[in-house]
């Protein structure tokens, strides 16, 4: 192994990430923007904290078509967790509940997965077969959610290279997780069944760095197709990192972009450090097969302990269990990722596994942190016939849950042997990441017997083809030639009006920037106002420029019209006005401006302006406008006054 050890992250370099052989791949999950569910005609994207029932499940693991059970089923079931889901009659039905069976796929969904697919250069597949991917973790409620593949072998450019897409499918969305405390974790159902897709990279990201910026290229993809939902929660990154010696680790449910280098940083951070404590145990002579434990109860022993954690557990009637690793001494204190110890390894699995979820769950021999007196350990020390090389871990809860979490701990310091065992991971707040379940195998796969092989025709790709839109990076490069300001060039190139843009400057002659301007910052003026701008659609800002571009109406008003849209849902243009009916506003402006307080002359202009402009509302020239009211202030019937 070679000799490296991690910098802060701010410090790494790109080769830094290359000697230790940093590679990562991206799984992004995408809401489909649809009125419908996939496999059920219920509402899609109706949200709600109303609930009419509460449904209790428990899960069990089912065989595979090979009679295997699936690694990660076999952990959910250990956990005997009791799965509550709340349920709202207007956005679950008994499919979801898998009282009933599927309806066929929603058409509608897949033709804009597939609008998607296109534009990521994927081959469409002839023929879809639903596939049931194992869940055991209570977020389907069948145990299973129904997903197929529709594409494959895209790519997208990234800087001078092509990053490949190996896959796209399209799936139903899980619930929402309300909470997780002990055997009892409850569900939101208003998402469950909602259609989404998911898009698999290539593991050809080098840096942390790198990963971000493919997943913002794919994230504008997807936007600029219209097809996809925006917000909190619409958009979920499954990151999946290696080093060199390491094993694919997927971080699950990345919420936000900006978190993947950090999140990537550490769990390469992990994953090095892992593999420098296997170097480490392999010197002391601890290989998986020489690995030593003992484990037994020392509730008596801590009896008169002082130690809150353990106190309050011994005086409820609980356990408390010590576990002997051989020749491990200090060694739950070596750092795995920022401020983060390979002890969190451990508690992390008890509390997932053995559902102790209440912090501290452990403590250890090793801790240079106060918790029980050092003539306690010494008892404990003497009852497992330890010596100074050795290591005791403490966990307490009931009998079941404490012999759980007891096998768990042996499990997880054995696994340390090995280096870096599949896992897949959590995103934490602050960069880091948590165990969260063991890495799911082929075995959790198997055909789904309810719905037929769904055939996609050529002629409805070529259909397709036809509504895709130009590539963001294209409409990029033609607005910096247009000199569209540098903060509107983005948004617009995966705007919906991206097309009724190129109309306006193409065909209309409507100003670039004004018509950039029109489409993009307006909207967000208006929403600021509490104004609901999901009406504004491409035809009206296309009746407006062609309004303009007939000279119909003055380039001010067109945010008065949009705002009297909003308000009125009616889109009026506004009638021309003589200039003689510009006089008397600005004078009632400026009487009114008069009783509020004094202004220098130049906040006086332009505070007049947007009062009068905001008063006539229409068919007028803003700079005859402006005109006006520097002649009026500088009337002697002002200065006078």
């Amino acid at each position: 192994m070679k000799d490296f050890i991690f910098k802060p992250f701010e410090e790494m370099t790109n080769e830094d990430y290359k000697n230790i052989g940093f590679k990562s791949g991206l799984e992004i999950h995408q809401q489909l923007y649809t009125e419908k569910k996939l496999f059920c005609r219920c509402p899609a994207g109706k949200y709600s904290k109303k609930f009419d029932a509460e449904i209790l499940r428990h899960m069990r693991p089912t065989l595979s078509e090979l009679g295997e059970y699936d690694g990660t089923a076999l952990m959910e079931f250990k956990t005997k967790k009791d799965i509550i889901y709340k349920i709202n009659r207007e956005t679950v039905c008994t499919y979801e509940m898998d009282d009933t069976p599927p309806f066929l796929i929603n058409e509608d969904a897949l033709d804009a997965g597939i609008k998607c697919a296109l534009l990521f250069d994927c081959k469409i597949v002839d023929e879809m077969h639903i596939i049931r991917k194992q869940y055991l973790d209570g977020s389907i409620p069948t145990g299973f959610q129904r997903t197929s593949i529709y594409a494959i072998d895209g790519a997208i450019p990234y800087k001078d290279k092509k990053i490949d897409i190996i896959q796209m499918s399209i799936e139903e969305d899980s619930c929402r997780e309300i909470s997780d405390t002990g055997h009892i974790r409850v569900y939101n159902t208003d998402r469950l069944g909602m259609p989404l897709i998911e898009t698999v990279t290539a593991p050809q990201m080098k840096t942390p760095s790198e990963v971000a910026e493919v997943a913002n290229v794919c994230k504008k993809i997807v936007q600029s197709t219209g097809v996809v939902r925006t917000g909190s929660g619409a958009a979920r990154e499954d990151v999946n990192v290696s080093v060199e010696g390491g094993t694919r680790i997927e971080i699950k449910g990345v919420p936000q972009i900006s978190l993947i280098p950090i999140l990537t940083y550490n769990e390469a951070m992990r994953q090095w450090n892992l593999l420098r404590l296997k170097n480490e145990l392999e010197k002391r002579g601890i290989t998986e097969k020489k690995f030593q434990t003992e484990f037994d109860d020392v509730t008596r022993i801590c009896k008169k302990t002082k130690y809150l954690p353990i106190k309050s557990a011994v005086s409820s009637g609980l356990k408390v269990k010590a576990v002997l690793l051989k020749g491990f001494k200090d060694l739950l204190n070596w750092q795995t990722q920022t401020d983060t110890h390979f002890s969190k390894e451990i508690s992390d699995r008890v509390r997932v596994i053995a559902c102790l979820t209440n912090l501290p769950n452990i403590i250890h021999s090793d801790s240079k942190s106060d918790n029980i007196a050092s003539a306690e350990w010494q008892a404990i020390r003497k009852f497992m016939n330890a010596d100074d090389n050795d290591t005791i871990v403490l966990v307490w809860g009931n009998e079941i849950d404490s012999e759980t979490a007891v096998k768990e701990i042996i499990i997880r310091a054995k696994e340390a042997t090995i280096g870096v065992p599949s896992e897949t991971r959590q995103a934490l707040d602050d960069g880091t990441n948590g165990f969260e379940r063991i890495l799911p195998g082929p075995d959790r796969m198997y055909p789904d017997t309810d719905l037929p092989p769904k055939k996609i025709e050529n002629s409805r790709v070529e259909k397709i083809k036809k509504t895709i839109p130009e590539k963001f990076w294209i409409r990029e490069k033609w607005y910096a030639e247009l000199n569209i300001p540098a903060d509107i060039i983005e948004p617009l190139s995966i705007s919906a009006f991206a097309d009724v843009f190129k109309k306006a400057v193409l065909e209309l002659k409507i100003n670039p920037v004004l018509a950039a301007v029109t489409v993009i910052q307006f909207p967000k003026r208006l929403k600021k106002q509490g104004l609901d701008i999901s009406k504004l659609t491409p035809e009206i800002f296309d009746e407006i420029f062609v309004a303009l571009a007939k000279d119909e109406i003055p380039k001010d008003s067109i945010l008065y019209i949009l705002y009297d849209y909003l308000k009125t849902g009616k889109l009026i243009m506004p009638e021309k006005i003589d200039e003689s009916e510009i006089d008397e506003p600005i004078k009632f402006a400026a009487g009114e401006l008069k009783k509020v307080m004094k202004y220098k002359n130049n906040d006086k202009t332009e505070l007049l302006f947007g009062l009068v402009m905001n008063k006539l509302r229409k068919n007028v020239n803003g700079k005859i406008v402006k005109s006006k009211i520097e002649k009026y202030l500088n009337s002697a019937e002002v200065i006078n006054g």
